[in-house]
């Protein structure tokens, strides 16, 4: 891919980095060349000063329709993820690391394709001002192409699941399995324990936001 076709985002970000500003800019991004054919830009769901930010790979074939992160079969799963988790839908910020969809056409089927690192890094500045915008907590990364926006290199999930770590901006993240995962294990007898793994995932980054946002609400509060 020439880089003429992935020029990235940096030149479409607007001059205000306020969610509202960010989404209605990312509408017109060029940045890389997925824009082309899928249907709309999705950009981000949820609540705009969460202490808990989950990152996904990208939109799938729902969600380039609908224009909303995780609402297809992906996202139910991760909706009663986070219902057994105890965690808020509402109350988290759900985003992707690549804003458009990229598919590959069998007959009249749109089939996912995994975005090729040069999308990701083409999309990155998106991301990152997201990130800035809503001062997260911990940043959840659903799946390894998260886990290589946010953390900025290959990201081993098994290896690496669960636990907190700091991406080069010093963020808090914890990468777990993206929930399309799952959807594979359906009928598999490792579903229930890859399933629990997931919640429990989800529980510790719920409770490490929550604990870093009490404690930075009483520095905030000791400094007055």
């Amino acid at each position: 891919m020439a880089d003429e076709e992935r020029p990235g985002a940096e030149r479409f970000l607007p001059e205000a980095r306020d969610l509202q500003s960010l989404r209605a800019a990312a509408a017109d991004c060029r940045g890389c060349e997925l824009y082309r054919d899928a249907t709309q830009v999705v950009f981000s769901t949820g609540h705009a000063r969460t202490a808990l930010v989950l990152v996904g790979e990208q939109p799938g074939d729902r969600e380039d329709v609908e224009g909303a992160p995780f609402v297809g079969p992906a996202g139910r799963i991760l909706d009663q993820a986070l219902r057994d988790a105890g965690i808020d839908r509402d109350e988290v910020y759900l985003t992707n690391a690549v804003k458009h969809f990229r598919f590959r056409r069998q007959g009249k089927r749109r089939i996912h394709e995994k975005p090729a690192v040069g999308n990701i890094v083409a999309c990155h500045p998106w991301l990152e001002a997201e990130l800035d915008a809503v001062q997260p907590e911990v940043v959840v990364c659903l799946g390894a192409t998260a886990g290589r926006s946010v953390l900025g290199r290959t990201t081993r999930i098994q290896q690496e699941r669960g636990r907190l770590q700091k991406s080069p901006e010093g963020r808090a993240v914890l990468v777990t399995t993206h929930p399309s995962a799952l959807l594979r294990l359906k009928d598999d007898p490792g579903w229930d324990a890859a399933y629990d793994a997931f919640v429990s995932d989800l529980e510790a980054a719920a409770k490490a936001a929550k604990a870093a946002r009490s404690a930075n609400g009483a520095e905030t509060g000791a400094d007055r």
